[in-house]
């Protein structure tokens, strides 16, 4: 049965809420450590594309929500209201791509009826990027640089794991052909790896998801 529009905003909506509000408590319990509060909210937030598949939510909504949240974003950049999603001063607005990247990708499979694409997008950057930086930054010990860029073989590997995980666990439940599909979810991980290896200043909420969502896409296509 279908959920009612307003008990499913008000669901996610109080997701959201839980999310930022175990943030904000972190960030004053974990002093040294902010950039652990700020993955918190990174991934955490990210699973609300799934309460948005999983509810229906109309397309309209999710670009509403994208774009207001943009907002709060990049207010946050200048004004200190949500310490946990962005430090003042910080040199990076991957907050805000982070909520254009929603907004892109709902917009563009959600009329084709087509969420999971978008999905794969959000959750790799979510999970794949999320766990990749706590990973990289507690036990990376072999660092290599990329376009003036340092980051951990630890830290990349994680996000290939996790990006290909993710994927499968999205695609292959109902796949016509479980390999060609294996296959597909590799590549992403592979691709979205790479894209995260060589964005700069937060560009990689933009880049990674969106390119995700669309290397799975019409690979998926090219397999039908």
């Amino acid at each position: 049965m279908e959920t009612p529009l307003p008990l499913s905003l008000t669901l996610i909506i109080i997701f959201l809420v839980v999310i930022v509000a175990i943030a904000e408590r972190l960030n004053q319990l974990i002093t040294d450590d902010q950039e652990l509060t700020r993955k918190v909210v990174h991934i955490g937030a990210g699973n609300v594309i799934l309460l948005a598949w999983w509810l229906d939510i109309p397309g309209w909504v999710g670009v509403g929500a994208a774009i207001i949240t943009g907002a709060i974003a990049l207010t946050s950049y200048f004004i200190p209201i949500l310490p946990s999603i962005n430090s003042v001063g910080r040199k990076s607005l991957g907050t805000l791509f982070y909520a254009i990247s929603f907004g892109v990708l709902v917009a563009w499979f959600w009329p084709g009826h087509l969420p999971q694409y978008a999905v794969i997008g959000i959750l790799v950057m979510a999970w794949g990027d999320g766990m990749a930086a706590i990973i990289g930054q507690r036990y990376g010990k072999h660092p290599y640089q990329v376009l003036g860029t340092t980051k951990s073989w630890e830290g990349s590997g994680t996000m290939a794991i996790v990006s290909h995980f993710v994927s499968c666990l999205i695609l292959l439940p109902g796949a016509d052909n479980i390999w060609h599909s294996w296959l597909i979810c590799l590549i992403v991980a592979v691709v979205a790896t790479c894209l995260e290896t060589i964005s700069k200043l937060g560009v990689d909420n933009l880049t990674v998801p969106i390119g995700s969502a669309a290397i799975a896409f019409y690979l998926s296509q090219l397999s039908n």
